[in-house]
């Protein structure tokens, strides 16, 4: 009998295994369509993790439908998963009954064919630095320690231009900043949903940092410009 539960256990790990290997998300996506995305590819300035949420939002904004049916659902799983440590594991969770989730539904269900962001080395040294103030000073939001705001910070870069900025905390990955983001749990406005989705202010560049933070772990700071 424990014989007999050994090897079903095996199978059963074996054949999850395999399921998941069938089901990677990227097995969706063309090569050239990974390929268009990819525009921050050859972006030496940025690391790898900060590279992939040029490509996720890029993916989202190609195909938003496709992207929240692989990517997105993908997260989910894996998110849900290790939320299961904590005590509080319920409002951790992402619950896909809810508001947020329902309206990203819809929401990406409407996007397709909207034009890849850019990566710009000026704007990722502008991320890059707020990041690090963030993190030197341990606060979290859009003013920088000595009171400048997101407008006037960008607009150092590029002056008399649209601009916008989106901030997460908590996560190292490409993938999740951007999932979290797109899912904006507790903005009732869906603000960053908004700006990474896109097409009316052509916010078409992006500076992109994740940096260490003391309070959240990490912070994500992608800012976005019209150029």
């Amino acid at each position: 009998m424990k014989m007999t539960s050994i090897i079903l256990v095996a199978i059963f790990s074996l054949f999850s295994s395999l399921n998941a290997a069938a089901q990677d998300p990227s097995d969706s996506w063309t090569k050239e369509e990974l390929r268009m995305a990819n525009t921050a590819g050859d972006a030496s300035y940025l690391t790898g993790e900060e590279k992939d949420i040029v490509i996720y939002m890029n993916l989202a904004r190609m195909d938003g439908e496709r992207f929240f049916e692989t990517y997105f659902q993908d997260f989910v799983d894996q998110h849900n998963e290790e939320m299961r440590q904590y005590s509080n594991y319920s409002e951790m969770r992402i619950s896909r009954t809810d508001n947020y989730y329902r309206t990203l539904q819809r929401d990406l269900s409407a996007t397709k064919g909207l034009p890849v962001l850019w990566p710009d080395e000026a704007l990722s040294i502008v991320s890059r630095q707020h990041g690090r103030d963030m993190n030197k000073n341990n606060f979290a939001g859009h003013n920088s320690s000595d009171g400048r705001t997101a407008n006037v910070r960008i607009g150092k870069a590029y002056p008399k231009r649209s601009n916008a900025e989106n901030l997460a905390f908590g996560f190292r990955s490409g993938l999740a900043n951007v999932c979290m983001l797109l899912l904006d749990k507790g903005v009732p406005n869906f603000g960053h949903r908004k700006v990474i989705l896109n097409s009316s202010t052509k916010l078409n560049t992006v500076g992109v940092s994740i940096q260490p933070h003391r309070q959240y772990r990490y912070s994500a700071v992608i800012d976005f410009v019209a150029r």
